[in-house]
């Protein structure tokens, strides 16, 4: 074996001065022993492209850089860390091939982003227009690969830095389309299995998957963070009793601890290290927040909702052995343990009901019903399989995504009723909402006419609302095909005269006080009557007869406002707003620079953002002084 050796800069200085020529020195160098020369090649200096020329030198580094080896893994372990989770220590892998196949990929999923500003930026991303990269050849891990490092990208290290911000935005997109697809997928064949105790919650994993695409959650993680709480509660049992017979039972065993007296001892330290010791608790203060239902936000921030926190509280239950079930009781979910003897003819009096919301509250069936204060038949004790689980969970994002809110993406309506249908695809009146969604925010047409058609067929009754839709879907469509191709507008007309502000810079209401960068503005307000009205604009001193700005806000809701409403940012900074990315390419540190697509239709606007900018700074500087 070779002696250590601590750099590979040390071999090379460790070589004879006579070695110094070409030659020479590649002679020295094929004469090393292999670790050391495998050792010279693995350091991070050296590029794929080094790694190549060495292997063409001679057949003693082609061997020692073979397809198989160390030299190619560790290049690819370097230029893409996060794809070896995919790999087996065991398997046969062409790294060599792998790196080709993984650098083309790459390549081809940044030409469909860089694509996509220029194909979509006047419209949402059709339904089809993620069809280009769901046909690419190659593994798909691959692809979404490429898009979180466009992702995690920093402006300044990527050639196409001035562009980094357009780019996320699509690239956000596209692996949001592509990871919702996959999951959707894989809930619709998990929906085929058995059920189990297990299942309950790698359903729950695969809602918050959904809604949260973009996250790295699984459900291995999920449930090594549910081991070690098991773990803590195993540790507080063995101080109640340490020949407990669940301080024996194995991970992933489905062991039961029979006698009611050894269960309720688990129970006890349960509670006692989930409420007491971890601080778990019912989020009372915020019970309508989505997160609450996310199982990977329960154990973060642990609280949660009765059915998210029964679903921890029956997991670990079962992980030691006291067989607990779900109960979906109205306004409050609940889990039940049996008391009676295990075949006999039970009735709702033979079990407890345990409140996981409630810090594993004990109650009876008349407790039960004080619980939510009305009585309630027998059958509403009964145990739920996971599909009925799951529908509790997604029709509580539904109602929450029902909610007005600021977000005008109407997201979490959308995910919650994609993962809803999913379930119950012939659910008529979900779908027909989800028509109107999609009607309402002016996307994918032909999609609403899909979704019109199947209702039709479910249910002919409904005939009125859509033919309505109908209707006015294929007058949109007609009016897209008329639209005339782009409007420039530039200041130097003599109609835009009184326009004051350009698209980029940063900006702040004087009345609300919010901070919003102007990504269109208008000689005059452009807005219909009713809008007019509504808003109360002719009680503006200059009325709707001066320039309005069409910004993006800080709390992420797209304004139209009056120039007389707007003063400059003197104090300018990153307006966090999802659609950023989708008009501009760079924030400078003062304003946005355009994109592409947004400089061609105010072609004259960036000349002018960076006199205002000067003029702004110049001012400041003499106030200070």
């Amino acid at each position: 074996m070779a002696a250590a050796v601590d750099s590979p800069m040390e071999v090379v200085q460790a070589l004879p001065e006579e070695a110094a020529p070409e030659a020479a020195g590649l002679s020295c160098l094929v004469n090393l022993p292999g670790e050391v020369l495998e050792y010279i090649l693995c350091c991070g200096s050296l590029t794929a492209t080094d790694v190549s020329r060495v292997a063409s030198t001679c057949r003693r580094l082609r061997e020692l850089c073979q397809s198989s080896g160390k030299v190619w893994k560790e290049q690819f372990r370097v230029r893409w860390p996060s794809l070896m989770k995919h790999y087996s220590p065991t398997d046969y892998v062409n790294w060599l091939e792998e790196y080709k196949v993984r650098q083309k990929a790459g390549l081809e999923a940044r030409k469909i982003v860089a694509s996509f500003s220029k194909r979509f930026f006047s419209e949402h991303v059709p339904c089809n227009g993620f069809s280009d990269i769901e046909n690419l050849e190659g593994p798909e891990i691959f692809f979404e690969d490429e898009l979180v490092c466009i992702l995690n990208m920093e402006g300044s290290l990527f050639v196409f830095s001035r562009k980094a911000l357009t780019w996320k935005y699509y690239a956000k997109k596209i692996l949001y389309y592509l990871r919702q697809q996959k999951i959707l997928n894989n809930l619709k064949a998990f929906l085929q299995h058995s059920d189990d105790y297990e299942s309950y919650l790698e359903g729950a994993v695969f809602i918050d998957q959904y809604c949260n695409p973009l996250s790295e959650i699984s459900l291995g993680d999920i449930q090594a963070q549910i081991g070690s709480i098991v773990e803590l509660v195993r540790k507080s049992l063995r101080g109640i009793n340490s020949r407990h017979p669940s301080l024996a039972f194995k991970a992933g065993e489905s062991s039961m601890v029979m006698e009611i007296e050894l269960q309720s001892q688990v129970l006890d330290a349960m509670n006692y290290v989930l409420y007491d010791q971890l601080k778990f608790k019912g989020n009372r203060m915020d019970y309508y927040n989505a997160l609450n239902l996310y199982m990977h936000q329960v154990l973060i921030r642990r609280t949660g909702i009765p059915i998210s926190m029964s679903l921890l509280y029956m997991t670990i239950a079962r992980q030691l052995g006291v067989p607990l079930e779900p109960v979906n009781f109205p306004s409050h979910f609940l889990l039940r343990w049996c008391q009676g003897a295990e075949g006999a003819n039970l009735d709702i009096f033979d079990y407890i009901y345990i409140d996981a919301f409630g810090k594993g509250r004990q109650l009876t069936v008349k407790e039960c019903e004080y619980l939510i204060g009305q009585h309630v038949t027998a059958a509403l004790y009964g145990v739920v399989n996971v599909k009925k689980v799951l529908q509790r969970m997604v029709g509580n994002l539904l109602s929450l995504g029902k909610r007005e809110g600021i977000d005008q993406s109407y997201q979490l309506l959308r995910d919650s009723l994609d993962l809803y249908l999913a379930m119950y695809p012939d659910q008529v009146q979900l779908l027909l909402l989800q028509a109107r969604l999609y009607f309402h925010l002016g996307i994918w047409p032909e999609k609403v006419l899909d979704i019109l058609q199947h209702i039709q067929t479910l249910d002919p009754g409904q005939h009125g609302a859509v033919g309505y839709l109908v209707q006015h879907t294929l007058e949109h469509i007609e009016r897209k095909k008329e639209d005339v191709g782009v409007e420039v507008k530039l200041r130097s007309h003599e109609k835009h005269r009184d326009v004051c502000y350009s698209i980029g810079l940063i900006m702040k209401h004087k009345r609300y006080g919010y901070n919003c960068v102007i990504y269109g503005w208008d000689p005059t307000c452009m807005m219909g009557h009713e809008w007019i009205r509504n808003m109360n604009v002719h009680s503006l001193p200059h009325g709707h007869h001066q320039p309005f700005y069409n910004v993006l806000v800080e709390d992420g809701s797209c304004r139209y406002a009056a120039q007389e409403n707007l003063e400059y940012n003197v104090e300018p900074q990153e307006i966090s707003h999802p659609d950023v990315g989708r008009y501009f390419s760079e924030f400078t540190g003062t304003h946005y620079i355009p994109n592409a697509e947004l400089e061609l239709r105010y072609p004259e606007d960036l000349e002018s953002v960076y006199e205002t900018v000067q003029n702004i700074y110049s001012a400041k500087k003499e106030n200070a002084e």
